[in-house]
C-alpha cells in the first residue's frame, strides 16, 4: 500500500512518505491566464486530479493548492495588444474565468486553495528582502529597481534539471539592465514608463512587480508552509521557473518541496504544440468534438509522465472506450433489476491489480487495462446469467471509474445531456414502440426490419424483463 512516485530531483522512483502522517501537501503550477486553455493545460490539470485522487483514495486527507498567475509580462502584453492595458487584470479575469470552466467541464476538483499572485505580493517582497540580507540578491544599480537573484551565489544552482551553471544560457525573464550576471534572473522588476501605472507596487526598490518566479515560492510557502510534500507541473516548467524557485527558496532558508513531480506535454498529430506551427488545439475545439467525459478519458489515458499525442482519431476512440463502460454499467443495472442482487449495492473495491498500477507511479494505463478486463468480464458474465459474478464485478468497475473521475453515471456527466440527446432518445423509443407494437401483432418482418435500421445507424436494443432498452453501438 505503499505509493511510489517518479521524483524529478532525485531522477528516480521514491516511496512517498508524507512530511505529516496521513497529510499531502501539493503545490501545482497553474495557468498564466493571458489566453484561453489549451490541451496542455487540461492534461497538466488533469494528471494532478488524478494524482490527488488517488492519494485521497489511499485514505491521506489532500490540501491541493494551485495558483494562478495572473500579473506577468505576457499578461501586460496581451492586455496591451486587446487595447485594454490599463485594465490588464479585466483580461487576466476573463482567462481566468474560462480556465476554470474548462476544468470543471472535464471534472477537474477544485483546489482547496487557488490563490492569485496578486493577492501575495507583500509574502513576495518579504522573501526578497530575505535574500538580500543573505547575499543571495542584489537591487540593480542602475536605478531601474530591479531586484535579482545571484545564482554564483547558491552552489547547488541547477541541481534539479541537473545542469552545470557554467554551461547555462542567459536568463530571458528580464530586462538585462542591472545584471551582474547574464544568468541571474528577476526576483522584482522595476516599472517601466510603457507599463500601466496599476500594474506596480510599491516596494523598498521603488514601484515594480514581482518577477514570475517569486510569485510561486511565495504562494507555496503561504498555503503550505515552508516545506511541504509534493510541487508538480509540466515538463516545460523544469527549467527556468521551478529550477529557480528551489533556489530562492532553499537560499533563503526554506526547504520547499520534498518531492518535484513532472507530466510530460502534448504533441499534435506528431508534431510539438506550438503558437508558431499554428497547431494549439482549444478546450472549447475539443468539448465541441466530444464529450467531456471521453475528453477527460483521453487526456488521462496515458501514463503521466509520457509525451501525449492528440488527434482526431484517438479522441473518437476515447469516446468509443468510455461508451462501453457506459453500456456495461447500464445493462447491469437493468439486468440486476428485480433479483436479489439488485439492492446489494455499489459500495465496492478496486481489484489488487489496479491497486498496484496507481501505486506504481500512477500508471493509469495498466489501471484501465485492468477496468476494461472487468468490464469485458462482467458482460460475459451477464451473457451467461451469472448474475452473483456480474454484480460484485459491477461494484469494481464503478469503484475504479470513481477514483479515475471516469463514472458515466455521475450527475456531472449526466445532468445535462442536452437537447440533441433528448431528441435521439425521444426518436428511438419511437422506433422501439413500433418495434413492440410490431412484434404483438406477429408482424416479425416489420420487428426484425426496425431492429436492422437501428443497428445500422449504430444503435443497440436489448430486450429484458424491465423491456427494452437502447444505447449506441461500442
Amino acid at each position: 500500500m505503499t505509493v511510489r512516485l517518479y521524483d524529478s530531483k532525485a531522477q528516480a522512483l521514491r516511496d512517498f512518505v508524507p512530511l505529516v502522517e496521513g497529510h499531502v501537501g501539493m503545490y501545482v503550477c497553474g495557468p498564466t491566464v493571458q489566453s484561453a486553455p489549451h490541451i496542455g493545460h487540461l492534461r497538466s490539470a488533469l494528471v494532478y486530479d488524478i494524482m490527488r485522487r488517488w492519494f485521497a483514495a489511499r485514505g491521506y486527507r489532500v490540501t491541493f493548492v494551485r495558483n494562478v498567475t495572473d500579473i506577468d509580462d505576457k499578461i501586460l502584453n496581451a492586455a496591451a495588444e486587446e487595447g485594454v492595458g490599463e485594465q490588464w487584470w479585466s483580461l487576466a479575469y476573463r482567462y481566468e474565468l474560462e480556465f476554470t470552466a474548462a476544468y470543471n467541464a472535464l471534472g477537474i476538483l477544485p483546489p482547496t486553495y487557488e490563490p492569485r499572485a496578486t493577492a501575495s505580493v507583500t509574502q513576495m517582497q518579504q522573501i526578497i528582502l530575505r535574500l538580500i540580507e543573505l547575499g543571495h540578491a542584489y537591487p540593480a544599480p542602475d536605478g531601474s529597481g530591479d531586484v535579482y537573484f545571484d545564482t554564483s551565489s547558491w552552489p547547488t544552482y541547477g541541481e534539479l534539471t541537473r545542469q552545470s551553471r557554467d554551461k547555462m544560457e542567459a536568463a530571458a525573464d528580464s530586462d538585462p539592465r542591472g545584471k551582474r550576471d547574464p544568468r541571474d534572473f528577476a526576483l522584482w522588476k522595476g516599472h517601466k514608463p510603457s507599463e500601466p501605472i496599476s500594474s506596480g507596487w510599491d516596494s523598498p526598490w521603488g514601484p515594480g512587480r514581482p518577477g514570475w518566479h517569486i510569485e510561486c515560492s511565495a504562494m507555496a510557502a503561504r498555503y503550505l508552509g515552508t516545506e511541504f510534500d509534493l510541487h508538480g507541473g509540466g515538463l516545460d516548467l523544469r527549467f527556468p521557473h521551478h529550477e529557480n524557485e528551489l533556489a530562492q527558496s532553499t537560499a533563503a532558508g526554506q526547504a520547499f518541496a520534498r518531492y518535484w513531480v513532472h507530466n510530460g506535454l502534448v504533441n499534435i498529430g506528431g508534431q510539438k504544440m506550438s503558437k508558431s506551427l499554428g497547431n494549439s488545439v482549444y478546450a472549447d475545439e475539443l468539448t465541441a468534438l466530444a464529450s467531456p467525459l471521453a475528453v477527460r478519458y483521453l487526456l488521462g489515458k496515458a501514463h503521466y509522465r509520457s509525451t501525449l499525442d492528440y488527434s482526431p482519431d484517438s479522441l473518437a476512440e476515447a469516446e468509443a472506450a468510455v461508451d462501453r463502460i457506459r453500456t456495461f454499467l447500464t445493462r447491469v443495472e437493468r439486468r440486476l433489476a428485480g433479483t436479489r442482487y439488485a439492492d446489494a449495492g455499489s459500495d465496492g473495491t478496486w481489484p489488487d491489480a489496479f491497486a498496484e498500477a496507481m501505486d506504481d507511479d500512477l500508471n493509469v494505463p495498466q489501471a484501465l487495462a485492468v477496468l476494461h478486463e472487468a468490464v469485458s468480464a462482467g458482460n460475459q458474465a451477464l451473457d451467461g446469467e451469472d448474475l452473483g459474478v456480474a454484480a460484485d464485478l459491477r461494484r469494481q468497475v464503478l469503484a475504479m471509474v470513481r477514483v479515475l473521475g471516469i463514472d458515466p453515471s455521475d450527475p456531472h456527466w449526466t445532468s445535462d445531456a442536452g437537447p440533441a440527446a433528448s431528441a435521439l432518445d425521444a426518436l428511438v423509443m419511437r422506433l422501439i414502440a413500433d418495434r413492440r407494437a410490431a412484434r404483438d401483432a406477429k408482424d416479425w418482418d416489420a420487428a426484425d426490419r426496425i431492429r436492422a435500421e437501428l443497428a445500422d445507424a449504430g444503435i443497440t436494443i436489448e430486450d429484458s424483463q424491465t423491456g427494452t432498452h437502447w444505447s449506441l453501438t461500442s
